[in-house]
């Protein structure tokens, strides 16, 4: 291994249990780390030798530190939490040398603070703060409904906004769901469960339920927007793959004074009928030069969920592309064989 390097860290306070929870069972978490970053690890109680190349080994270390520090906090870590320190320090190690990295991007809700993890996230984070209409499109995983849901939680309890609009299309995502009883919000409520979870988590429950009551929080079909001039809100759209290009231009002009919008989609993922163009690639087409508009665009690289979902998006990315390139060359030899 070329520019290798040892480097030796001894954990204070030399705590059995803290120690315990940091390896895991049989050292699964200290294998995880190796295997991620193709480090070596040795330790003998709370002194830990660990040897690779240099900056990732020092990354290394540094993780090593981070998560002992969180057995202070938690009587357990799980290989969950290790696979998310992991997956941060690798993404910001190009946000560190940022020159606006010093600037906070946390953001506060009532139950807890949410700190975006990697480069990406940042600057998703300092769009939606510092523009009127913000687009975030990628795949699945990547933070992109739930750090817009925070931002919109954040607006709410520093009285930025008056209310939240959380708004999705009732698309069904290539299955046929049947009839579904109750009005059209009951209906469509299964669509928007994702959003009602990321706020119970920031809120709690009761208070969720109350701000429902006095409709500061609305949750709402696509449809519902027609019409309405939304003042001093912050409103998402999520699912936005799954609009028309009427529907992109009808929510976007339902935009008033003080107001944030937040537009979130991946595009791989369209349950449209095969002849309808999606209203967010036409979007993103049409408003890419518009001041006052940001667009922020994830990757497999920013996904932070186990690391094989990474592997899954990398690989449906990949046979896209075969597919895209298959029928490129099927419309030139049908265009060649037509000119002869």
């Amino acid at each position: 291994m070329d520019n290798t390097a040892v480097f030796e860290v001894s954990l204070e306070p030399n705590d059995t249990r803290r120690l315990a929870s940091l390896c895991g069972q049989f050292d699964q978490h200290l294998r995880l780390i190796e295997q991620r970053l193709d480090v070596h690890i040795r330790n003998r109680g709370n002194q830990f030798s660990i040897e690779g190349e240099t900056d990732i080994a020092r990354t290394a270390i540094r993780i090593v530190e981070d998560l002992y520090d969180q057995t202070r906090r938690k009587s357990d870590l799980t290989p969950d939490e290790v696979h998310l320190q992991l997956q941060s320090s690798q993404l910001e190690e190009a946000a560190a040398n940022d020159s606006n990295s010093n600037v906070s991007v946390s953001i506060r809700t009532k139950k807890e603070t949410i700190r975006p993890r990697g480069k990406t996230q940042i600057e998703y984070v300092r769009g939606i703060r510092e523009h009127d209409i913000n687009f975030g499109i990628g795949p699945a995983g990547t933070g992109k409904t739930y750090l817009a849901v925070a931002c919109a939680v954040e607006a709410l309890i520093k009285d930025r906004v008056e209310r939240i609009l959380l708004v999705r299309p009732a698309v069904e995502a290539g299955e046929k769901l049947g009839f579904l009883p109750g009005d059209l919000a009951q209906k469509v409520d299964p669509y928007l469960r994702p959003l009602y979870d990321a706020l119970y988590e920031m809120l709690g429950f009761e208070t969720v339920g109350k701000l429902i009551e006095r409709n500061i929080i609305e949750v709402a079909p696509l449809a519902y927007m027609r019409g309405r001039t939304l003042n001093h809100a912050f409103i998402i759209l999520d699912e936005s793959q799954n609009t028309t290009r009427e529907q992109m231009k009808m929510f976007l002009t339902r935009i008033g004074f003080g107001s944030t919008a937040v537009i979130t989609g991946d595009t791989t993922q369209i349950d449209l009928p095969g002849n309808v163009r999606s209203g967010l690639k036409h979007a993103r087409e049409v408003l890419a030069d518009v001041s006052g508009i940001s667009f922020t665009h994830f990757s497999s690289k920013d996904v932070v969920r186990h690391p094989i979902v990474q592997r899954i998006v990398e690989a449906y990315e990949s046979a896209d592309e075969n597919d895209r390139k298959s029928a490129d060359e099927r419309n030139k030899k049908t265009d060649k064989n037509r000119d002869n």
